[in-house]
């Protein structure tokens, strides 16, 4: 595999067992570069969330071939594929996850704090380096509870960073968000693209959020439809 692929999917199929058996993914492959900005859109009901929480390896119930940063996700144990996700890969949800009663500092220091490969002072000086990346230094002592909806995603945007992954991962990450922080988010995201190399995979219904990607892979029905190269 090029050295220049951030991630591979070979020929995924997932089924869904409830109320009956369904194939929601039939069949998607496609590479990722490293350093690139891809939305996946569709319908609702089209897979895409389910497809990016397989490629996150979160889901590993699914037939076909993984790859990230050229490691072979299938048949890794839930442990292997929970410290590779620590230490690679980046989520930022719609809904930021946030424990409202600690400080924005600490929500972002929590990932690292867990990976537990630097000091906490270092971990610290880190997280409070990102939040100034995010405009948020003034904020880092306040609870998230009392951060507004922009600002809370904001903080999320941090501590996905906060242990450097090679992958960013969002499920509709500007889908509370007004106009001017969908853009705020955005602007974030393209320059992790282009300054740090970053690779962002991220679902989104926005299409003018999609339209300003690299590149924008549909899915339709369990199937890739455009997009793939």
């Amino acid at each position: 595999m090029s050295a220049t692929i951030a991630l591979r999917a070979e020929n995924i199929i997932k089924y869904f067992d409830q109320p009956e058996r369904f194939q929601v993914l039939k069949g998607i492959s496609f590479d990722v570069q490293k350093g690139e900005f891809l939305a996946l859109v569709g319908k609702s009901g089209s897979g895409k969330s389910t497809l990016l929480y397989v490629l996150s390896t979160m889901d590993t119930d699914y037939e076909g071939g993984l790859h990230v940063s050229g490691e072979k996700m299938t048949g890794k144990t839930q442990n292997e594929l929970a410290a590779f996700r620590n230490s690679q890969i980046g989520f930022v949800f719609q809904f930021h996850y946030l424990l409202p009663e600690f400080t924005a500092l600490h929500n972002v220091m929590l990932p690292a704090l867990k990976l537990g490969r630097k000091s906490r002072a270092q971990i610290e000086e880190e997280a409070m380096a990102h939040l100034s990346t995010l405009d948020l230094r003034d904020q880092a002592m306040k609870a998230a509870s009392k951060l507004s909806g922009g600002q809370q995603q904001r903080v999320a945007i941090a501590r996905a960073l906060i242990n450097e992954p090679s992958i960013i991962m969002g499920d509709e990450p500007t889908g509370n968000l007004d106009s001017r922080n969908t853009q705020v988010v955005f602007d974030i995201f393209r320059g992790l693209a282009r300054e740090k190399g970053q690779t962002i995979i991220t679902v989104t219904h926005d299409e003018d959020f999609a339209r300003n990607c690299d590149r924008v892979i549909e899915l339709s029905d369990g199937r890739v439809i455009s997009g793939v190269h």
